[in-house]
């Protein structure tokens, strides 16, 4: 298992999260001249990408991630990102929440799995991204965070042996490897089969630095080619064109990790197979976190700010934002998902002992706050407890 592998994976999924939650909120949106208090706009989803890249983004957060460290485990990584699609006026019923996490996870198990090369997961991380500044072109101050982050990425990554990519890769379908659920545009677009495996290419372009397959070579003892054999094979390969920028600003060339949610087109999730078969699968990547795990958790939730959720105190709730088109969707969507699957918040207590309170209170003293316009609370009274302390 690779220590470098968390900052890929936090930020690839979140970007997917952002993707998916920005094509919902396009759906929903309504003019704001017409818009009821309760209705979005086109202002509300603003306001919600950027207070959730704001808190993705976080200087104190982002130092901490890029430390050296084991994965955490899918019942403690969903906890997080449960808490950060909640830093805003958005929120999410336990069915849409589920929804949510499984397209982020099935969409960028798929980006690792066809990865060209194994150092390209650095490029797919770079297309999120880049998607991601192109959300908040209007608010410098978190261009510049995410900018921060790209020179972190490219301090890191950018002289990594061949060797480390490959084992980034592995860790990362390794924590992907019991996942396996149908997501309708996969389906549709004929990438993924009906027991929720993907179905891998055997044509187009190779990795970039690799010649296309037909040939094969054979050297004598001093290195010099001696003889040239070519073979048929059953792909349609070609020649890599060039290879992605690693630079901040370039043509990545690869393009996964690009929003596929820019067409609008309704996005399902389904469970394969029997639920207990998939339940025997999951269970114990999916069991919950022992205490050192948890630790660890309580330790990132920290640096995140206060996690507890204040209840609504004033005229109006937090926006509800659904995933499903109908409520029977909704329904049937929770009655199939084994109960194995159906993650349930983990409870941070940062209260119970005296030193760990002065711990939390220490590290919310140090946290850096960007200035910015401060939005009208009539919408967002239930934030994060973190978010009204920022």
């Amino acid at each position: 298992m690779s220590v470098r592998t968390l900052p890929l994976l936090f930020l690839n999924l979140g970007g997917e999260m952002l993707y998916i939650l920005d094509q919902r909120l396009r759906a929903q949106n309504i003019p704001g001249d017409k818009a009821r208090r309760d209705e979005w706009t086109e202002v509300d989803r603003k306001r919600v990408l950027n207070d959730i890249i704001s808190t993705m983004f976080n200087r104190k957060f982002m130092e901490e991630l890029f430390k050296p460290q084991e994965l955490y485990s899918k019942k403690a990584l969903r906890t997080v990102y449960d808490r950060l699609a909640h830093a805003s006026i958005m929120r999410l019923n336990q069915a849409s929440m589920d929804k949510l996490y499984d397209l982020m996870t099935m969409a960028l198990k798929y980006q690792v799995l066809l990865c060209p090369r194994p150092k390209d997961v650095l490029l797919v991380t770079f297309n999120h991204l880049d998607a991601i500044k192109g959300f908040i072109q209007d608010s410098p101050a978190l261009l510049h965070l995410v900018d921060e982050t790209f020179r972190q990425l490219l301090e890191i990554y950018g002289d990594l042996p061949a060797g480390e990519f490959h084992l980034i890769r592995q860790t990362l379908l390794t924590f992907f490897q019991d996942l396996h659920i149908r997501v309708s545009i996969f389906l549709k677009d004929r990438v993924q089969n009906s027991n929720g495996r993907f179905v891998l290419p055997v044509s187009g372009p190779v990795p970039w630095g690799i010649e296309v397959p037909g040939l094969i070579r054979m050297f004598n003892t001093k290195g010099e080619e001696v003889k040239r054999v070519k073979f048929q094979h059953s792909g349609n390969y070609v020649a890599a064109p060039k290879e992605g920028s690693f630079e901040l600003y370039g043509d990545r060339v690869l393009k996964l990790g690009t929003n596929m949610y820019s067409v609008n087109r309704p996005v399902e999730t389904h469970m394969s197979g029997p639920s207990n078969n998939l339940a025997s699968q999951t269970q114990q990547s999916i069991a919950p976190p022992n205490p050192l795990a948890k630790e660890e958790l309580n330790f990132l939730a920290r640096l995140m700010g206060g996690m507890e959720i204040k209840k609504p105190s004033g005229p109006e709730p937090g926006f509800q934002l659904n995933l499903f088109t109908t409520d029977e969707e909704e329904e049937q969507a929770a009655l199939s998902r084994p109960e194995e699957l159906s993650y349930e918040v983990v409870n941070i207590q940062a209260t119970q002992d005296q030193q760990r309170n002065k711990e939390l209170a220490r590290i919310m003293g140090e946290f850096e706050i960007i200035d910015q316009p401060r939005w009208s609370a009539s919408k967002g009274d239930d934030l994060l407890a973190m978010m009204d302390e920022l």
